[in-house]
C-alpha cells in the first residue's frame, strides 16, 4: 500500500513521520518527500490499518493528513517515461557527463540490435564506432550542432540536448544530455508535412472537358509504380498534378520531396539529389548529409523543370533508374533507395534529344508514363471557377470581407490570353484584391497585360451583374465578330490561341454558322 502523509513544512518532519513507521515494526521499501508531502510505499500496510495510522501520524507537529494513493510521483513519472519513450520511433539514448549511457528506448535497442540492458552502461563512441564524436559532446558541454552519425551501418541525423542541474546551467556545465537520432526518411518526412498539404486530384481545380480528361488519365497513372513525365506551360501546375498522384498512389504514407533542376547549379543540384559524405567539400556538414532521394526512402522524388538538368546529373539519375544504386558526393559506399521519379518540364525534350541536348535514354526512362497538363487557354471554362477561388484565398490573406467580379472584369479575365497560365491568374486576383477596397471588382482593377481582348463586349457585360450570362455574352459577341475573318474552328481557334475543338464547341453553342467545321 502507498499512502501520502501531507505536512507544513519544518525542519525534522519527515524524520518523525517515519519514526512512526519504525516504532509499528512496519517495513519500508520507498519514500519520497516534497515540501509538503511524505509519500511511502509499503507492502505490508492495508486499507485496515490506515486508520490507526493517521491517528498516530496525526500526534506530530504539523502533519495535515494521512491518504492512500495509487502510485509514488516518482514511480508514475518513471512509467510515463518508459511509456514516451516506447512510443517514439526515433532512436532516444540518455548518456552522462562521461559518455556513459544511462537509458535508452527500444527503437535505439532495435536498430543497436541489442536489449536495452545491454545499452545502458556503454561508452558512447563503443557504440557509434567514432571517438571523435564522443570527444566533440564532451568539449562542447553536450551544445555540439546536428552531425550524421551511423548507429549498427545506419545512418541517422544526431540531435543532442543538454542535460544541467539548475545551479549548472548558470555555469554552462552539463551532467549529460539527452541523444535523438532521425532516419533520412523521418527527415523527409518532416519536409513533406512542412511543405505539402495533403490532396488528391480534389486539388485541381476545374470543370472543363480538359481538365476532367486529366483527372481521369491521371488517376490510371497514379497507381502504376513507374517513372511518370508530366509536360505542359509553366504556370499550369504540374508539381501540384505530381503531387496528386503521389497522394493516390501507394506511396503516399511516405515523403513527397521535390528539386527544381532549374534553380540550382550543377554541384548543389547533385548534393541536393544524392547527399554528401563527411569533407566532401569546404563547408559541408560534419558526418555528411543524406539528399532527398535517401530521405524520400518508399516515397516518390519530384524533378522539375528536368530539361534543365546538366548532363553529368543526367547520366548518374540514368544509373540510378537503372538499378536504384546511387553514392553520394565524395563517397564511394553504394545506396540502395527504393523510391519513385517523377519529373516535369516545359521544354520539348523530344527535341533536345534530336539536339544532343537531353540523353535519349534517359528521356525514355523518364516517359514510362506521360500526363500533358492543358494551358489555360485550353480550358477558359475554368477561368472564373479558378479566378473565385483565387478571390476568396487573397481575401483570407489580406482580411478582408470576400469580394465577387463585376461582369466586365469576368468578361476581361475570360478573354485574356494568360501566357502565364493558372499562376499569372493567381497573382492578377491576389494584386486585384490586395490594391482595392472594392466588394466588386471591374476590369480596370485587375491590371491585366496589354493584349486582353476587350471592346465594347465587355462594356455590354457591365450592365450584368450574372456572371455566366456576362461571360456567355462576351463570348458570343467575340465569335460573331471574329468568325467572318477567320471562317473556320481551325483558323478561329489559332487566332484566339486555343483548341480548335473548343472553338468548334461553342460556335455550336451560340449558333454561329459554320460551327461544325
Amino acid at each position: 500500500m502507498r499512502i501520502d502523509v501531507q505536512f507544513a513544512d519544518r525542519v525534522g518532519i519527515a524524520h518523525e513521520i517515519l519514526a512512526v513507521l519504525a516504532r509499528r515494526n512496519i517495513n519500508v521499501v520507498a519514500v519520497e518527500v516534497d515540501s509538503s508531502d511524505v509519500f511511502i510505499d509499503s507492502p505490508e500496510l492495508d486499507e485496515r490499518m490506515l486508520p490507526d495510522l493517521r491517528a498516530d501520524f496525526m500526534q506530530v507537529a504539523g502533519v495535515k493528513d494521512a491518504v492512500a494513493v495509487d502510485v509514488l510521483p516518482g514511480a508514475r513519472r518513471r512509467l510515463h517515461l518508459d511509456a514516451l519513450l516506447a512510443a517514439m520511433a526515433d532512436p532516444v539514448m540518455a548518456v552522462d557527463a562521461a559518455g556513459r549511457i544511462v537509458i535508452a528506448n527500444a527503437a535505439a535497442a532495435s536498430v543497436a540490435d541489442m536489449s536495452e540492458s545491454e545499452l545502458q552502461g556503454k561508452m558512447l563512441q563503443e557504440l557509434l564506432g567514432e571517438p571523435g564524436v564522443q570527444a566533440e559532446l564532451l568539449q562542447s558541454g553536450f551544445h555540439a550542432p546536428d552531425r550524421e552519425v551511423r548507429l549498427h551501418g545506419q545512418p541517422f541525423l544526431m540531435e543532442v540536448a543538454p542535460v544541467s542541474e539548475p545551479l549548472d546551467t548558470r555555469l554552462g556545465q552539463a551532467v549529460g544530455g539527452v541523444i535523438t537520432l532521425h532516419t533520412p526518411r523521418r527527415l523527409g518526412g518532416r519536409i513533406h508535412a512542412l511543405q505539402h498539404a495533403a490532396g488528391g486530384f480534389d486539388c485541381l481545380i476545374g470543370e472543363s472537358e480538359p481538365i476532367r480528361a486529366l483527372k481521369a488519365r491521371a488517376a490510371r497513372v497514379a497507381v502504376v509504380d513507374a517513372p511518370l513525365l508530366i509536360v505542359g506551360e509553366t504556370g499550369t501546375g504540374k508539381e501540384l498534378v505530381a503531387q496528386a498522384c503521389h497522394t493516390m498512389s501507394g506511396r503516399s504514407d511516405a515523403p513527397f520531396l521535390a528539386l527544381n533542376c532549374a534553380a540550382l547549379p550543377e554541384s548543389l543540384a547533385e548534393s541536393e539529389l544524392f547527399g554528401y559524405a563527411s569533407g566532401a567539400f569546404t563547408g559541408a556538414q560534419r558526418g555528411g548529409k543524406p539528399g532527398l532521394i535517401e530521405m524520400a526512402e518508399g516515397g516518390t522524388v519530384f524533378l522539375d523543370e528536368i530539361g534543365e538538368m546538366s548532363q553529368y546529373l543526367q547520366a548518374k539519375l540514368l544509373r540510378f533508374l537503372n538499378d536504384g544504386k546511387f553514392r553520394r558526393v565524395g563517397s564511394d559506399r553504394e545506396i540502395k533507395v527504393n523510391v519513385r521519379i517523377i519529373s516535369a518540364t516545359h521544354r520539348n525534350l523530344r527535341k533536345m534529344v534530336a539536339e544532343g541536348t537531353f540523353r535519349e535514354d534517359l528521356f525514355y526512362r523518364l516517359n514510362v508514363l506521360h500526363l500533358e497538363v492543358p494551358s489555360l487557354r485550353e480550358r477558359p471554362d475554368d477561368i472564373l471557377l479558378l479566378a473565385r477561388h483565387f478571390i476568396e484565398r487573397a481575401c483570407a490573406q489580406a482580411q478582408k470581407p470576400i469580394c465577387r467580379l463585376g461582369g466586365d472584369a469576368c468578361a476581361a479575365l475570360v478573354a485574356n490570353s494568360w501566357p502565364g497560365n493558372v499562376r499569372q491568374l493567381q497573382n492578377v486576383v491576389f494584386r486585384a484584391v490586395t490594391m482595392t477596397d472594392k466588394r466588386i471588382l471591374d476590369a480596370t482593377d485587375l491590371d491585366l497585360a496589354e493584349g486582353s481582348m476587350l471592346g465594347e463586349e465587355a462594356g455590354q457585360a457591365h450592365e450584368s451583374d450574372d456572371w455566366e450570362k456576362s461571360v456567355a455574352a462576351f463570348e458570343r459577341a467575340l465569335l460573331e465578330r471574329l468568325y467572318p475573318q477567320y471562317p473556320s474552328s481551325r483558323k478561329l481557334a489559332a487566332r484566339l490561341k486555343t483548341s480548335h475543338s473548343m472553338i468548334a464547341a461553342k460556335l455550336r453553342k451560340y449558333g454561329i454558322s459554320g460551327g461544325g467545321r
